[in-house]
């Protein structure tokens, strides 16, 4: 398992770089801020549905949330794309017993509240515009083993162009307590909840 690694000059030009390239590429980031607690590490579930996610959050962290951001990558991936290391990334290789060693590393990290771990539930890049969003059995077992002094951030992310050259991302954010669920079903129903009410708010747009 390939695990973080802390370097403060090269996450320090990473986090100008992420800012510019996304600048550069989209019109806008529209993203809402609810309130959420400080003194607890987040668990952020998010649709998956392009190469920019990961970054787009990551963007939307150091904005809002100010944690320190971890991810769960594909081992393979991390393998080709070096500096995910940097920023927070931590491999997991499925079909194999490395799952349960990330599983595990991902819920001790949410026993520092100054932490945040984002999971694409999915597993695999999707359409931007699925009806339901699928829910591996990984994110559960992360919130099963960590300490219950969590709380849960659901994103729902889509990308349009409307009148502009450039795309934007619309990011719908909604937090809940660890405690609010207790299996994995309540936890994917809310989340569906959560994406198809901001999906429709999306659809609706006219300009």
């Amino acid at each position: 398992m390939l695990k973080p690694q802390k370097n403060f000059l090269i996450t320090g030009f990473l986090n100008g770089y992420i800012a510019w390239i996304i600048r550069r590429h989209f019109k806008k980031v529209h993203f809402n801020t609810p309130d959420f607690d400080s003194n607890q590490s987040i668990l952020l579930i998010a649709n998956h549905c392009s190469w920019w996610d990961g970054f787009i959050l990551y963007h939307i962290n150091r904005l809002y949330f100010k944690k320190n951001f971890h991810t769960m990558v594909l081992e393979e991936t991390m393998q080709k794309v070096g500096i995910f290391k940097y920023l927070g990334g931590f491999s997991v290789a499925k079909n194999s017993k490395q799952v349960l060693e990330a599983l595990s590393f991902a819920a001790g990290l949410l026993n520092d509240v100054n932490n945040m771990v984002v999971i694409f539930p999915q597993g695999k890049l999707h359409s931007n515009f699925v009806d339901e969003v699928g829910f591996e059995k990984g994110v559960f077992r992360i919130a099963a083993q960590a300490k219950p002094d969590f709380q849960y951030v659901f994103a729902a992310s889509f990308t349009e162009n409307f009148e502009h050259k450039k795309p934007s991302v619309f990011c719908s954010l909604t937090v809940f307590h660890s405690n609010d669920f207790t299996t994995l079903e309540e936890l994917r129903k809310a989340y569906q909840q959560h994406y198809m009410a901001a999906k429709t708010t999306q659809t609706n747009i006219t300009i």
